[in-house]
């Protein structure tokens, strides 16, 4: 088979990226030749003799929707020229305008934006404290948007689309993508480089004998719903919380502040050592207000972290009574207070958690993702020869 894949980055540090290079070592085990149309591509992929890459930059560019409307059109004109030599073609999204046989969909633009007005009030706060301001603001709206109508697009020309939750499935359901050309494959986690374990917290500068709680996401937006967390975090006056995020330009480092949380929040900036971090902290809190997998989750849970989340998180499927906490809704600072000071003041709870967790991730390695995914690419391909 010739499999060709179009998609910004095929790497391991990045969530697209991580199941496009997946996916690519699969096809590539089964003896299969793949073209990748990307920006970025491992090291470790450009040395393969049945990987050719073809590269579309676009870093000159100055915005992300910018640079996504430029890698559309150029990764269509190649398309359009070699199509004959492709046996099937994989996109993600709207990233570009040639139809995809199968279309991977980890963000569903069109659910994000009916459900922003529900957090109005938070990004009213937000706004005030944060520089970028109501042009910013106006921006994300923009490229929202954009998006939700380019995508029901590239959806509808798909044989097969793929949903990488079953929250997702709901959302592509919603926006018209037939049942019977819906698929559902969970995104995996490497349960090696995640994985159990301690690691000494003063390497980050963090307090021992402390329940010590993780935050990790991107912490320059409201979505990942940092603020809520922070609320319940004062009534939760032992707990310590440790967050991984680009802080230039987030508002949440004032927001802290202001709420006289400065000693109890460590904020560690973006960091590349998320596997060693775990191992060093009690339990992850991820109640993000809408997040379509949510990756960090099935990772804390491969390192035996019990998971305190929402269930408007993708991941939060895989989570059980039994292995952490689901709030029925994010914003509910009192409920996640609660949840909080549950596993902040029960170690032995967190260990059984944690034990539980761990079981539960071992079920979705990257290795099934992708063989579910290649095995998909072969049906297609054996039915469109019949």
């Amino acid at each position: 088979m010739k499999l060709c894949i179009v998609t910004h980055n095929v790497i391991k540090g990045d969530g697209q990226g991580r199941v496009n290079y997946e996916i690519t070592w699969e096809a590539i085990r089964r003896g299969y030749y793949v073209t990748l149309l990307a920006s970025q591509v491992a090291p470790e992929l450009q040395e393969n003799s049945q990987v050719k890459w073809i590269r579309i930059s676009v870093k000159r560019w100055p915005t992300e929707f910018i640079r996504n409307m430029i890698f559309s059109w150029r990764s269509a004109i190649w398309l359009r020229q070699h199509r004959s030599e492709i046996e099937l073609v994989k996109a993600n999204g709207a990233i570009t305008v040639f139809p995809a046989d199968v279309n991977a969909v980890h963000f569903v633009h069109s659910s994000w934006l009916k459900f922003s007005p529900k957090v109005s009030i938070s990004k009213s706060f937000i706004t005030l404290l944060n520089p970028r301001g109501v042009l910013y603001d106006f921006y994300q709206w923009l490229y929202t948007a954009a998006n939700a109508r380019w995508e029901k697009k590239a959806f509808s020309q798909a044989k097969i689309v793929v949903a990488i939750s079953n929250q997702i499935a709901k959302d592509l359901l919603n926006i018209g993508v037939a049942p019977e050309c819906l698929q559902v494959i969970l995104n995996g986690v490497d349960l090696q480089e995640f994985s159990p374990g301690t690691s000494d917290r003063k390497i980050w500068g963090l307090p021992n004998a402390v329940p010590l709680a993780l935050f990790a996401g991107d912490i320059r937006i409201p979505r990942k719903n940092l603020d809520t967390v922070l609320q319940a975090l004062v009534k939760v006056p032992e707990l310590h919380l440790a967050v991984a995020g680009i802080t230039e330009g987030s508002p949440y480092l004032q927001l802290a502040d202001s709420l006289g949380l400065s000693d109890r929040v460590h904020f560690l900036g973006l960091r590349y050592d998320v596997p060693q971090l775990m191992k060093a902290v009690d339990f992850l809190v991820f109640p993000s207000r809408y997040e379509p997998f949510g990756l960090v989750v099935i990772e804390a849970m491969a390192c035996g972290l019990p998971v305190i989340t929402a269930q408007t998180t993708g991941a939060a499927e895989l989570v059980t009574p039994e292995s952490g906490i689901v709030l029925p809704d994010p914003d509910d600072a009192g409920a996640l207070a609660q949840a909080l000071l549950a596993l902040a003041s029960d170690h032995a709870l967190r260990e059984r958690m944690g034990k539980v967790a761990r079981a539960l991730a071992q079920n979705h390695s990257w290795d099934q993702m992708a063989q579910r995914y290649v095995d998909l690419f072969e049906e297609l391909s054996s039915s469109s020869k019949v």
